[in-house]
């Protein structure tokens, strides 16, 4: 059969209502999102009023912060040029990559962070299951809104360290919501600020109680409204507009078809929310427990305690992605064609890891390779492996690079309401 013809036929086998029903994204009030889009720029909700969400999430770096592992609290600037600070050193890297923040308003985003140990579930308080279990506080709107209760709560994210600040004491010593608790007190923050009290006043009723699930709550409809990213050239095709270029479209065929990538990359958002193994080489300190001394990161089984999810981590949605380098949960490839080739034989491109593709701080105390220096641990990983070896050409490569740079909504990168020049505490804006 004719290459052209095989295409026909490919392209006929996809179409708009095969990728199920376009993404839903629930409204928002425009003075709850602008709200929200001060003060996730402010850093006054972290402890030592130093880093803000947009530290590690900034537009300009794809809302994520173009780094493999970040550095929060020690850390002064933006992504790469992020230097630290000689009167507040790191203790250690954030032990998983900053993932953007594309479309996480839209409704089918039921599960938070790369091992989804923040999810929707009806038996929980607010409907929404999270590492606090039954001490999980009410009145969070969704997931998205439940999500930004945990980077405040790390020392090595937001809080600060050991006695820096009141809200890392409050941390340390498991107060959250109590008269003197961490939440309590980055709300009453926000409620002595005058501007937002009024802007509070505004959204909630005047007078109200400003509550830190309050805050979570506008963060979130900012979230939602700036980085909504649904009308790319992929979604204009698929709609019976303007077709793709030659090589994004064979790209496309590829994608949904011979390289297997719609198998888990499914749906308008290329995510099938789903947890997988796919062998992704492990750097950093990895995720431990207080009373345990490794560095692995062994991801959802750490939430489910099932065998099976071990180095399980969610598939991420693939739209913007060629903005939002470096690749993997804990960042192992700084390009995209480095982890697209990384899907083709995933335990062989473990075990041949370049080490070069990490982008990391330099940090000589860190021991950033101490798993990828145990064969035994680079055995457990490959182990773990779902994903079978897929032979693809350089020139197929070459288009399948070409179909994910079509899943750019350049309007969205662009940005909407964009990142404020003052905030209203008046500390600094990270841009």
């Amino acid at each position: 059969m004719k290459w052209a013809a095989m295409l026909t036929l490919a392209a006929g086998a996809v179409q708009a209502g095969d990728l199920g029903p376009r993404p839903d994204f629930p409204p928002v009030e425009m003075e709850a999102v602008e709200l929200g889009r001060l003060l996730f720029y402010d850093p006054v909700i972290s402890g030592n009023r130093n880093i803000s969400c947009g530290t590690c999430h900034h537009p300009d770096l794809g809302t994520s912060d173009g780094m493999s592992l970040s550095v929060g609290e020690g850390g002064v600037g933006l992504g790469p040029d992020r230097v630290f600070d000689p009167q507040d050193m790191p203790e250690e890297r954030i032990p998983r990559n900053a993932p953007g923040l594309w479309n996480l308003g839209a409704a089918e985003f039921t599960v938070m962070f790369h091992d989804g140990r923040l999810e929707e579930a009806a038996d929980q308080p607010d409907g929404i299951r999270t590492p606090l279990g039954a001490d999980m506080i009410a009145g969070f709107d969704s997931v998205l809104s439940a999500q930004a209760m945990f980077p405040v709560l790390s020392g090595d994210e937001m809080a600060g360290h050991y006695s820096e600040n009141e809200i890392s004491e409050s941390v340390r010593l498991s107060n959250l919501t109590g008269e003197s608790g961490a939440w309590v007190r980055i709300a009453d923050r926000v409620a002595a600020i005058p501007e937002y009290r009024a802007r509070f006043d505004a959204v909630l009723g005047e007078g109200a109680p400003i509550r830190f699930t309050d805050i979570a709550n506008v963060l979130a409809d900012f979230i939602s409204f700036e980085w909504r990213a649904d009308e790319s050239p992929f979604d204009i095709a698929m709609a019976g507009g303007k077709p793709l270029p030659g090589a994004a479209e064979r790209g496309r065929l590829l994608f949904y078809g011979e390289a297997g990538c719609s198998g888990c990359h499914s749906g308008w958002l290329q995510t099938d929310h789903g947890f997988h193994a796919i062998a992704v080489p492990q750097i950093g300190p990895g995720k431990a427990a207080r009373f345990e001394s490794h560095a692995r990161d062994e991801g959802r089984i750490r939430v489910t305690g099932a065998a099976e999810d071990a180095y399980r981590f969610r598939t991420p949605s693939l739209r913007n992605v060629t903005l939002t380098a470096p690749y993997g949960h804990d960042g192992a490839y700084a390009t995209l064609e480095g982890v697209v080739r990384h899907h083709l034989d995933p335990v062989a491109a473990l075990r041949a890891y370049d080490r070069g593709q990490a982008v990391l701080h330099e940090m000589p105390w860190a021991e950033d390779w101490a798993i990828l220096d145990t064969p035994e641990e680079v055995e457990r990983i490959a182990a773990a492996n779902e994903l079978a070896p897929v032979a693809l050409s350089d020139a197929q490569v070459a288009e399948l690079l070409a179909f994910l740079e079509a899943l750019t909504d350049r309007e969205a990168a662009e940005g909407r309401l964009g990142v404020p020049e003052t905030v209203p505490s008046g500390l600094p804006v990270d841009r």
